[in-house]
């Protein structure tokens, strides 16, 4: 009797927690539903309506009902009174937000853009005693207003302010590098599908907006005749950017680096794994000096390459081998864990020239240019790692991210630099390039500049 007794019990038990699952599950169900109808009432009106209506609604579904005295309509199926954790309200703010911005600037409407999001952060954040629930989304929109999300929308401004790249601000030094960051957003898994989608083409459009002003800053800076008309240097470097650059494109012709990358990939086409772990190293210091520096670098990335992926070492290397190997040395070269520095990025800021670094990372990127995306995450990743350090406290930082972003604005695939002998002049030394004799010329290869 009391066996059956403990059974009954133990069944209702059961049955009760089953019948929570199921409430838990149609409740998440219905906030889905609901959250899907304001997403597609959203698009809707953001692609019939004009700007300054889209604003009002979006306040109307958003904020205004927060200043509500009747509970009935608070509990009402549309607008953000749906959600009932601040989990949710943040992904559905934002998740809106990136709707209307999206639409937006594809039509190159970038001052509403703005007007929205003053909107949100001009909402006065005072309470109300006599409505607790009211309370608490005052307290989850003013959240999200002072988060991290809502400084990612805030990357959206530039294109209406159009603040100088190389100019102080009142904003952070990491603000120059926007770009990188909205790589890493566009490919983070756990943000809105619409603000992956925003990311990826306001980092295509500032990445091609400077190259834009790099190359017409390189073409009037040399004529003295166009001197008043100067286009502004997008770096922060300064006319030093015009050695560098030559420095850069001085191997072109036979010796480019888009020539060896090309020969390298020809001749390992048919290697195994193991073989080709050592042939890229080579690849990828082949020019460097035979200094101690270098070659603890590449005797620590072979230790890295060794012992990686082993049982595929008798495998002839294929693109997705190629990818994941060089994604591990870009990996071992800036962070491993995405969270902070490699030993070996330390290690060749802190002793040796950027631009070794960068160009390591050019080869790689050259031999395989799918991993230029994972290069770009880290840059994002390191970049976030440093942004808790003031300006100078990180120079060397800095001036790396400026090499870094001249180098592939240079070897992007449509600009095309030149560096063509303007006089005949001795060098100091037999092996000493005097680049003071030569010009840069630049040549845009395609007009997908916005």
């Amino acid at each position: 009797m009391v066996l059956k007794t403990n059974m009954t019990t133990n069944s209702l038990q059961i049955n009760q927690g089953h019948q929570d699952i199921v409430t838990c599950n149609s409740q998440q169900t219905s906030l889905q539903i609901a959250q899907e109808q304001l997403y597609s009432l959203l698009v809707e009106i953001v692609q019939t309506s004009p700007p300054e209506e889209v604003l009002q609604e979006f306040k109307r579904l958003l904020i205004n009902f927060i200043d509500l005295n009747n509970e009935d309509q608070v509990a009402g199926n549309y607008g953000i009174s749906i959600v009932n954790n601040e989990q949710e309200f943040k992904h559905t703010v934002k998740r809106c937000c990136y709707i209307i911005i999206n639409n937006w600037e594809s039509k190159r409407n970038y001052k509403h853009i703005q007007e929205l999001l003053k909107l949100l952060a001009s909402y006065q954040f005072w309470g109300n005693r006599t409505n607790p629930k009211l309370n608490l989304y005052k307290i989850w929109l003013e959240n999200f207003v002072n988060s991290n999300d809502y400084e990612e929308l805030k990357s959206f401004n530039y294109k209406y302010e159009k603040p100088a790249y190389n100019q102080p601000s009142n904003g952070h030094w990491v603000n120059r590098y926007t770009s990188y960051l909205l790589v890493a957003q566009s490919f983070d898994a756990n943000r809105p599908k619409e603000q992956q989608e925003a990311a990826k083409k306001l980092s295509k459009q500032m990445k091609n907006k400077f190259k834009f002003e790099l190359a017409m800053y390189i073409a009037r800076s040399q004529s003295a005749a166009s001197h008043s008309t100067r286009y502004k240097n997008p770096s922060i470097l300064g006319d030093e950017v015009l050695r560098l650059i030559k420095m850069i494109v001085v191997k072109k012709g036979v010796f480019s680096y888009e020539n060896i990358a090309n020969i390298f990939i020809k001749q390992t086409k048919q290697q195994n794994l193991q073989t080709f772990k050592e042939s890229i190293l080579k690849y990828l210091f082949y020019t460097a000096e035979k200094q101690e520096l270098i070659a603890t670098v590449k005797q620590q990335l072979a230790d890295k390459l060794s012992s990686w992926r082993t049982e595929y070492n008798e495998e002839i290397i294929n693109n997705n081998l190629l990818l994941r190997i060089c994604n591990r040395l870009i990996d071992g070269l800036t962070t491993e864990n995405g969270q902070e520095p490699s030993p070996l990025f330390i290690l060749l800021l802190s002793q040796g020239n950027p631009l070794n670094l960068v160009i390591v990372l050019l080869k790689i990127i050259l031999a395989c240019k799918n991993a230029r995306s994972h290069l770009e995450v880290r840059i994002a990743h390191l970049i976030n790692y440093y942004e808790k350090y003031p300006e100078d406290e990180c120079k060397w930082f800095i001036n790396f991210l400026e090499i870094f972003n001249i180098t592939f604005a240079i070897y992007a695939e449509n600009v095309e630099y030149n560096l063509i002998k303007m006089r005949e002049d001795k060098p100091s030394r037999p092996s000493q390039l005097n680049l003071d004799a030569y010009r840069i010329f630049s040549q845009l290869k395609a007009n997908s500049y916005r």
